[in-house]
């Protein structure tokens, strides 16, 4: 038998040296003989406990009971039962004496009394935990008793340890035996290891070795009474000196108080069941106990359960030990959130309850979880860590951000719900900082482009606040590209009032990123125009952006005749724009409907690139007053263009759409013009431009030149330009001027019809009517009153 438990002791480790771990520092107290120690592992270095055991003789029964102790640790599991991870035994020689030492490497764990002083809980919350404690350890206890068939022996203060995460585990296995009560004719003593129980912690029975009793009383009597000292241990403060003094009962809570008189019945058979001792749902019943027990059985719960008790949590989690939930409940919650069983909600908890942990904590407990709820499926946990990004997203390094973060957020750009696109436009705000050029230049500002055009006016509008708060991410050469035409091009003509406000804001915030020729040739008259808008709140806006950048050119002009050359009309830096301007719009889908507006074009029917740099071309050769008519259009030109496609995706984030993913690896946005090569004109058009460059006869009315400035070509270009949105709308200054045109009086149709100077005369000859045969489309003959001639033929009758 000795040869066998030593062959089960020595089988995971030869030796000290072969021993994968390292000793570290000594606990003061431990079970019995043995002495605890902590260690690490030397592969990962991660936290174990170390127990070590030591004899002089290899036939001492301290060592046959460690033995034994080994054995039953590693063949019972149970989640409160102390986990085993590895042991050796080591025999020592020393002149002319041996040493045997066992050693049992565990899971991190301390004792149970010192953890009782570490925290120092009070009052309450003390009662709650040391019933969450007790909960456990009964649990433990009963699994021995009544699954098993084993006694433990020994259930006491001293037995218990306690895990990182403050769970209460059962260990101290030496004394632990079956029960052999169904054995009548053994006589001698069912645990072979009873002499290491001190006297104070036996009944009355294993007092007296009375095994014959013990074999008749029921399985859990022995173990029922090691509760009852315990529970006494506990709220007493000390350990139990004798027997006697299980009869004070002072600090016993009163609900707990009749179970535990009857845990220390004098009568074996009486005595309470450790099973049953779960049931007393006065004591075990409190805020902690259920928490706990919910988060423990949380796949066991349907949807329901689940949204209510985590919408609950939050405010119940205040209530409770702040060490018990950070080192606790906070690791339940965010494996629950990890493995998909709990729902959306819980992340507003898991986020309160990291608020409450150090910087470096929250990176190491907390971040990984949210990094990886990134790629979760599930739409409602992606809607919440939008809502709430602003709270975790400066704890996240850039690298995290932009190859883990980014990619599964990017694709709520393109989601069919409205109100996700919103929510992932905003989430930019506190990632794009942390993005690197590349993702910025090649990836961000092309859904921002498509952005723009959104059917969802507040979509729009606070696209343009996000460029604006952005700006002093990008590159130089980026912002130069982009800005102008973004605020510009897209946001001053847009058809809700608020995108124009944005608009002519975001150009104020960015001013420093404008020299004086942008300034005067593409800010300023875009501007203008919205001294004269329809919304007074645009106006005004205009009218301060007007004094704000004439007072720049104004400074400039200042500076350069002082003598002071190279200043130009923008610092190379731009001042902080994060607070540039608060969010224009609220989540849309709380407006109970989408808002109503007028379409804005979509990408499908602007212009190609090659056409808007042909019309680019032909504006050059005009007279200065194309730019102003280029940029004075009425909220009516929208009107008439269909509504951009919404994406069309139905899972997840949204499917990128609209070239988007096939573009990403350029470095190109959507708002810059690459010089294109002309193409050949076809016939049609070549006589069409050059009937443009034919001069035309004059009118004889002196009236219709004054009143008519333009020609209709230079109309059709800033139409055309007009409609391209995507392209670039800085033109050269004209070097000569066309000479205006006379047309004659009877052609008034010219404002609409900016063709009207080419176009063919009208025909002479008016076209025949059809005839009303007997097609599909023609209308029966009236008929006529009188008497009528009806012809018929012979083969009629």
């Amino acid at each position: 038998m000795f040869q066998f438990l030593k062959g089960v002791v020595a089988g995971s480790g030869t030796g000290l040296k072969d021993l994968p771990y390292n000793i570290g520092d000594p606990y003061p107290s431990a079970w019995g003989s043995w002495n605890h120690f902590r260690g690490t592992s030397k592969d990962d270095g991660s936290p174990v406990s170390i127990f070590t055991l030591s004899g002089n003789n290899a036939q001492d029964g301290h060592l046959a009971a460690g033995r034994n102790g080994v054995k039953r640790l590693r063949t019972v599991r149970h989640p409160n039962i102390l986990s085993f991870l590895h042991s050796t035994e080591v025999e020592t020689h020393e002149g002319s004496t041996s040493k045997v030492t066992i050693y049992i490497v565990t899971e991190p764990v301390m004792p149970l009394s010192d953890k009782i002083k570490e925290l120092g809980l009070k009052a309450t919350q003390r009662d709650e935990y040391f019933a969450l404690g007790l909960h456990q350890i009964t649990k433990a206890v009963s699994f021995l008793n009544n699954d098993c068939k084993l006694v433990h022996g020994n259930v006491c203060l001293a037995s218990v340890v306690v895990t990182p995460t403050l769970d209460w585990k059962l260990h101290a296995f030496d004394v632990l035996s079956e029960f052999d009560g169904s054995n009548g004719s053994a006589s001698g003593p069912m645990l072979p290891y009873e002499w290491l129980v001190g006297t104070q912690y036996k009944p009355m029975e294993m007092v007296k070795s009375d095994w014959v009793a013990i074999r008749k009383s029921p399985p859990w009597a022995i173990d029922s009474w090691g509760l009852g000292c315990l529970i006494y241990e506990l709220f007493s403060g000390s350990k139990l000196g004798k027997t006697e003094e299980l009869r004070n009962t002072v600090g016993i809570p009163k609900s707990l108080l009749p179970d535990y008189q009857r845990l220390l019945s004098s009568m074996p058979s009486r005595r309470l069941n450790t099973s049953k001792l779960l049931e007393n749902g006065e004591y075990f019943q409190n805020k902690l106990v259920d928490t706990i027990h919910f988060m423990d059985i949380l796949n066991l719960k349907d949807s329901v359960e689940k949204d209510t008790f985590f919408r609950k949590l939050p405010n119940i989690a205040e209530q409770l030990p702040r060490e018990i939930v950070l080192k606790k409940l906070l690791p339940l919650l965010a494996s629950s959130l990890e493995f998909g069983s709990a729902a959306a909600p819980a992340l507003t908890a898991l986020l309160k309850m990291g608020s409450w942990l150090s910087t470096e904590d929250f990176s190491v407990k907390v971040l990984p979880t949210i990094v990886k709820l990134f790629a979760s499926n599930d739409r409602a946990i992606r809607v919440s860590l939008l809502q709430h990004v602003d709270q975790f997203g400066e704890s996240m390094s850039g690298q995290i951000v932009d190859e883990q973060v980014y990619p599964h957020v990017a694709t709520g750009f393109a989601d069919t719900s409205a109100f996700l696109r919103e929510l992932t436009l905003k989430s930019m705000l506190v990632l794009a900082p942390k993005l690197s050029q590349r993702t910025l230049s090649g990836s961000l500002l092309k859904y921002l482009s498509k952005l723009q055009v959104d059917e969802e006016p507040a979509i729009r509008t606070n696209t343009t606040i996000l460029l604006g708060n952005i700006a002093t991410y990008l590159n130089e050469g980026t912002r130069k590209r982009v800005l102008i035409n973004a605020f510009t091009v897209r946001a001053l003509r847009d058809t809700f009032p608020p995108a124009r406000g944005a608009g002519i804001v975001a150009l104020c915030a960015t001013s420093t990123t404008y020299d004086d020729t942008e300034i005067a040739t593409r800010i300023l008259p875009n501007i203008v125009v919205l001294t004269i808008d329809q919304d007074s709140d645009v106006r005004s806006k205009a009218f301060q952006a007007v004094e704000q950048f004439l007072q720049i050119l104004k400074q400039n002009y200042e500076k350069t005749n002082a003598g002071e050359a190279g200043v130009t009309g923008g610092a190379s830096a731009i001042p902080e724009t994060a607070g540039l301007i608060g969010w224009a719009m609220s989540s849309l889908t709380l407006k109970g409907k989408p808002l109503e507006q007028a379409p804005l074009p979509s990408s499908s029917s602007a212009p190609s690139l090659a056409s808007a740099a042909s019309n680019a071309v032909t504006t050059a050769t005009e007279t200065p007053s194309v730019k102003a008519s280029h940029h004075t259009r009425s909220n009516s030109d929208f009107t008439d263009q269909p509504a951009p496609p919404s994406p069309t995706s139905t899972d997840g984030w949204g499917d990128v759409e609209n070239g988007i993913s096939e573009g990403l690896d350029s470095d190109k946005d959507g708002w810059d013009l690459e010089p294109l090569d002309e193409p050949k004109p076809s016939p049609a058009l070549a006589n069409i431009q050059a009937a443009q460059k034919r001069p035309v006869s004059q009118s004889s009315r002196p009236g219709a030149t004054s009143s008519r400035p333009k020609i209709g070509t230079t109309k059709a270009a800033a139409k055309t330009e007009d409609d391209d949105l995507w392209g670039s709308i800085a033109a050269p200054l004209p070097a000569t001027t066309s000479r205006p045109l006379n047309l004659k009086k009877s052609v008034q149709s010219d404002d609409e019809d900016p063709w009207a100077a080419i176009a063919a005369p009208p025909p002479t000859t008016r076209a025949k009517p059809l005839s009303s045969g007997r097609g599909r489309g023609a209308k029966p003959a009236a008929p006529k009153l009188g008497a009528q001639r009806i012809n018929r033929t012979s083969s009629g009758m």
